[in-house]
């Protein structure tokens, strides 16, 4: 894929294929006061796209996540308007900010978040249980069988690898069919092997069950699967890439680092 040129802001803010799932609007996080100041997000304003999958990537306190705390209601941000599926989630009391988090969001992290004490089956249903409701078998067994774990629901935590434990941290995400996956470097403690499996159940949960997944990575392998990307510099979104590369992701963060050097 040939590089594209630098997208301007106004460019990346709206999107131009298909509906928004979310959307964060002159969106403001800042933490401290006076010297001790730090603007994690500096007004920013973008979608994300309904049944895709987009990437958030930039350096180390550029706030990309920051800006996925902030969408997935794990944060609240200083100023600015965050938009769910249709919900305003600044304007939700903590009840029905954490009944938003149960039932339309689900969460991937790096360190996987299972319960130690449970088996898979039982850290996949979890949501399920919590929320009272009755679990749909047939959705399970899709999720459960796409990922390749049946044989490993009787197992706890410390019996799977991290592949494994990350799949059924997949799969509790997706069991109760959410609005919109948020995953926080989903891949960062994975070998090459595991990785690969993870981002292309991802990327099939995407394209076969009309997902909707916003992820923050440092990989652009990772990255590459992703029908988007949009990078983060200094609190601001400063540009995207559309149906992404490694060689094309790679090629843009080598722009910003010879930018930062003043090359």
């Amino acid at each position: 894929m040939t590089v594209t040129a630098a997208r301007t802001t106004a460019e990346i803010t709206t999107l131009t294929d298909g509906d928004a799932i979310g959307r964060a609007e002159d969106l403001c996080k800042v933490y401290g006061a006076g010297d001790a100041k730090v603007v994690a997000l500096d007004h920013v304003t973008v979608e994300f796209g309904r049944g895709r999958l987009t990437a958030i990537m930039g350096p180390s306190g550029s706030g990309k996540s920051t800006l996925m705390h902030c969408m997935a209601a794990l944060d609240a941000p200083t100023s600015g308007r965050v938009v769910i599926d249709g919900v305003d989630i600044g304007g939700l009391k903590d009840k029905a900010l954490t009944l938003l988090r149960r039932d339309r969001l689900g969460f991937v992290f790096q360190a996987y978040n299972l319960v130690p004490t449970l088996t898979a089956r039982e850290n996949i249903t979890l949501p399920v249980d919590i929320a009272g409701g009755k679990l749909d078998v047939g959705w399970f067994d899709t999720v459960v069988d796409t990922l390749g774990i049946r044989d490993r629901l009787s197992h706890r935590p410390d019996e799977l690898s991290g592949g494994q434990q990350q799949r059924v941290a997949c799969a509790r995400a997706l069991v109760r069919r959410p609005a919109i996956v948020f995953a926080d470097e989903p891949t960062g403690n994975l070998d090459s092997r595991a990785s690969a499996e993870i981002l292309a159940f991802l990327r099939r949960s995407v394209d076969d069950f009309g997902q909707s997944i916003v992820m923050v990575t440092h990989d652009p392998v990772a990255a590459s699967f992703a029908d988007r990307v949009l990078f983060l510099v200094d609190g601001r979104i400063v540009d995207e890439i559309l149906a992404p590369t490694t060689a094309s992701v790679l090629e843009r963060m080598k722009g910003f680092e010879l930018a930062g050097r003043g090359a």
